[in-house]
């Protein structure tokens, strides 16, 4: 599933549903005196369990805390309505539920902005970021994702990562005195051909040009298991500046156990690591209807079971 299809079918499937804070949600289906307890903050998305909780956005909120889940992302929060936002950072208040990335700016697949320099582009990602502070406080996150976008055909290789650690700099600047995070996401090649930051390597080395705890790295598991493969160890070198992480199973990416990376491993190598960090649940569900849900919930348990 591309990054774009996936982004795009999440709020396509989110964007009639109402704010009425109904708690009506597969009752039958949940225990709240006996949430599981994960090892690690695994993080769902609005629609990932819509069959088992319903459409009401607070009521997914409530089912994903019910089942023992402690953090949740939403790739769509920015452009969600103000009076939305502050519902869901309400939800997620009461119930414990640590909020992840959004994406913090208008992403360019097909063109460049960031790698070429242009000046109009490198100001719009900046008031970008500016509006994305905003809605980071509103909804108490620590993190958003930033892509870098398409790169330049035109230039070389160095004057394009040294027109994107500019941009990151200046941005590093705007969201230092709030504490906020940008996390950089390399995108494998086969999903999304063309784009300027693919690789971990190359994230860690512009992280530490742009030299700024507001700008780390966000590893994604699926992406990376494509591009580069070998992730325990590429974790490893880049792991001082790796502050998010991602999850998807390859091929298909689906829930953990439905491909072929060893996710009890890699957990288990992240949990020894001693992160505190969130680790966002980007992907589909193999199967469809509530069946698919339990079994993403079943398969979280399965390969969160390394202590």
């Amino acid at each position: 599933m591309k990054r774009r299809s996936f982004i795009q079918k999440s709020a396509l499937s989110t964007g009639a549903l109402t704010m009425t804070g109904t708690l009506t949600y597969a009752n039958s289906l949940t225990n709240t005196t006996n949430a599981h307890q994960f090892n690690l903050k695994y993080a769902p998305h609005i629609g990932m369990f819509k069959h088992l909780a319903g459409d009401d956005p607070i009521a997914q909120l409530n089912f994903m805390a019910d089942q023992g889940f402690t953090a949740f992302e939403d790739n769509e929060m920015r452009k969600r309505p103000i009076d939305v936002q502050e519902k869901m950072a309400d939800t997620l208040k009461k119930r414990g539920l640590e909020m992840g990335v959004f994406v913090a700016h208008e992403i360019y697949w097909k063109e460049p902005n960031l790698a070429s320099g242009d000046l109009d582009k490198r100001i719009e990602f900046l008031n970008d970021i500016k509006s994305s502070i905003d809605v980071a406080k509103r909804v108490n996150a620590k993190w958003m994702t930033v892509v870098p976008g398409h790169l330049d055909l035109k230039l070389r290789m160095g004057h394009q990562t040294a027109n994107v650690v500019e941009s990151l700099k200046q941005a590093s600047a705007l969201l230092e005195p709030h504490g906020i995070v940008m996390v950089l996401e390399p995108l494998n090649f086969r999903n999304h051909p063309g784009l300027f930051l693919t690789d971990s390597p190359q994230a860690y080395e512009i992280c530490k040009a742009v030299n700024s705890p507001a700008c780390k790295i966000l590893f994604d598991i699926y992406h990376q298991q494509i591009q580069e493969g070998n992730l325990i160890p590429n974790m490893e070198a880049a792991w001082s500046e790796i502050a998010y992480i991602q999850i998807g199973d390859n091929p298909g990416r689906n829930e953990p156990t439905t491909g072929e990376i060893n996710y009890y491993n890699v957990f288990k190598w992240i949990h020894e690591q001693e992160f505190n960090g969130v680790l966002g649940m980007e992907h589909g569900n193999s199967r469809d209807g509530k069946e698919g849900e339990l079994a993403v919930i079943e398969a979280y348990k399965k390969v969160d079971n390394f202590l």
